[in-house]
């Protein structure tokens, strides 16, 4: 009669067999190439285009931890001023840059370009209700969707 443990190392001695056998099936069953995500090309006219636009995106990203200090301050005639003075440009910059990138990049900015021109609206709401809460959960957005916006952007 076999032991017990003489039996379990056969098990595990064709168990461990079966493994390599499934595992060398599947890894050869595999296409070979890796199925990795290439970078979108662009043609020099769409990397200039959104290198003009990109600075004035850049300045109102950089300019807008002065409406957290307005919004803190409470301030609301000046944040109003500042969502129709210095980031009034910002809608026309950025669907420039849209407009120039990779196709499988396009919506996902102009997405993040719609929430965050949704939560500028949302802030000059507040602002005109004078609702510091508000105010502050929407700049907060803001923050979000103008880094992932500014992340889609290739580096030229």
């Amino acid at each position: 009669m076999v032991s017990k443990k003489r039996m379990m190392a056969r098990y595990r001695s064709i168990l461990g067999l079966i493994l390599a056998v499934v595992a060398t099936f599947t890894i050869s069953c595999g296409s070979g190439t890796a199925a990795t995500k290439s970078a979108p090309s662009y043609t020099a006219a769409q990397i200039e285009e959104i290198g003009r636009s990109l600075p004035a995106i850049q300045e109102q990203r950089d300019r807008i931890n002065q409406l957290q200090t307005i919004i803190q301050q409470r301030q609301w005639v000046d944040v109003g001023t500042f969502m129709h003075g210095p980031m009034g440009d910002l809608r026309r910059n950025m669907n420039r840059v849209v407009d120039n990138l990779a196709p499988q990049d396009k919506q996902a900015a102009r997405e993040a370009a719609k929430d965050l021109f949704n939560d500028l609206v949302r802030i000059d709401q507040a602002a005109k209700d004078a609702d510091y809460q508000q105010a502050v959960t929407n700049f907060r957005s803001v923050l979000q969707e103008f880094d992932a916006f500014l992340n889609l952007i290739p580096k030229a």
